[in-house]
């Protein structure tokens, strides 16, 4: 059996005459003390779940913006894929280089890419220019 004050007697008593001989400025300090502890214990517990709560309305417009993203960018890949299948099956003598050309960037300043490729770049264009003898 769990009790908030003293489990023995005497020291009940001990604690009710420290209380009723505690000076009245002292205990009503303790009052106003217990008051407004309990009224920001309220306003913390209030100003929690507002954030809570709008910490679920932000994470929710996330999601949102996250699976609008997505759909974009499926629709953009599904795009991209069927031209790229277009493109394959008109494969014509010749016109290698100029698919080469489409599907690599020779602009190094436009290369959002970390790694340096200009070596492969310069690969490519010397290839370009060299008549293949066969």
């Amino acid at each position: 059996k769990e009790s908030n004050g003293p489990t023995d007697s005497y020291a009940a008593i001990s604690q009710v005459d420290r209380l009723q001989s505690e000076p009245e400025s002292i205990r009503k300090w303790r009052e106003e003390q217990k008051e407004r502890l309990e009224q920001l214990d309220a306003n913390s517990r209030k100003q929690e779940a507002e954030w809570k709560e709008k910490a679920i309305k932000e994470l929710e417009e996330w999601y949102a913006r996250q699976d609008e993203n997505l759909q974009k960018t499926k629709a953009s890949n599904r795009a991209a894929e069927e031209a790229f299948v277009n493109d394959a099956e008109e494969i014509f003598p010749g016109t290698e280089w100029e698919r080469v050309a489409q599907l690599c960037d020779f602009n190094p300043k436009s290369s959002k890419q970390a790694k340096d490729v200009s070596r492969m770049r310069s690969v490519l264009i010397s290839l370009k220019q060299a008549v293949l003898v066969r």
